[in-house]
């Protein structure tokens, strides 16, 4: 298995946004695959959304993803017309909460650094329960995934399949949308083979 390639987004993108909470940046690492049957960009390219019947379900996300769709795109060469579209879109977004469990860590309060359990010394964060227990979060990781799907609308072809996931401590917001669409539309139209990271810090709020 060939190592993922990490490549590095930032400048004036990062600047323009805006999170809340803590004053420290934030890194957001996405691991992007992509497909494409597309030998250059397309000149003048124009596309319109589509939607499954479950995202008509979910317009407002769906409205806010289409939204950092769009000023993705543009930034690769693609421009949003719905009566002369070349292609149309399809972008979604999958989100999960996972927790994991530790029965065996004692501790008595959130944090970050060593602990003993089992036996021997971890280090780890989060909520550690007693011995023998049935314990309290270890931690809480959200797993993203945004995906997009380019398809020719003349003959019906996908021409462009891009998958963006990353995981993080706090859950995606508007911001993280954006650089994950412009990580997974990062060297378009070109598709390199297999897995690379691409990483982007974000700014603390001023």
């Amino acid at each position: 298995m060939q190592p993922k390639k990490v490549l590095l987004l930032a400048g004036a993108l990062g600047a323009a946004l805006l999170l809340s909470g803590c004053a420290t940046n934030r890194v957001v690492e996405s691991d992007v695959q992509a497909f494409s049957t597309l030998s250059a960009a397309p000149a003048n390219a124009t596309y319109r959304f589509e939607r499954l019947p479950s995202q008509q379900v979910q317009a407002q996300m769906q409205d806010r993803l289409e939204q950092a769709a769009t000023a993705a795109l543009e930034r690769v060469g693609l421009r949003r017309d719905d009566a002369a579209a070349r292609y149309s879109v399809q972008v979604s977004f999958n989100g999960q909460r996972q927790v994991s469990y530790d029965p065996w860590g004692p501790g008595w309060g959130p944090g970050w650094g060593p602990y003993w359990g089992g036996g021997y010394w971890r280090r780890g964060w989060g909520y550690y329960g007693g011995w023998g227990g049935p314990g309290f979060p270890d931690r809480v990781i959200y797993q993203h995934q945004v995906n997009l799907v380019l398809r020719d609308l003349s003959s019906g072809q996908v021409v462009y399949e891009t998958h963006a996931t990353s995981e993080d401590l706090q859950p995606a917001n508007d911001a993280v949308l954006t650089v994950m669409l412009d990580a997974a539309l990062h060297g378009f139209p070109a598709a390199p083979q297999g897995v690379r990271q691409v990483r982007v810090t974000l700014p603390p709020p001023p």
